[in-house]
């Protein structure tokens, strides 16, 4: 599957994975499509946990986030679907 199909079968688990998995997913994603971070840190602790996980990524190469992504979604598909 490719990348895009795997974001949408991760968009459609059945059970919420935990905030934490969520958060390692939110990281790879928006390295994909945003690149490096480019926001300041949110003051919220919401915003600034998925700033943390987006920060997190930083350096990485769309393709290598793209191909963790994918691997991170064959770890928990099992779990969450």
């Amino acid at each position: 599957m490719d990348f895009e199909t795997i974001c949408e079968k991760s968009k459609a688990f059945s059970s919420k994975p935990p905030p934490e998995v969520y958060l390692e997913f939110y990281g790879l994603y928006k390295q994909v499509h945003s690149g490096d971070v480019n926001i300041e840190k949110p003051a919220d602790a919401e915003g600034a946990a998925k700033y943390e996980a987006w920060l997190s990524r930083k350096g990485m190469s769309t393709e290598a986030a793209k191909a963790a992504y994918i691997a991170l979604y064959e770890k928990y598909a099992p779990i969450y679907t």
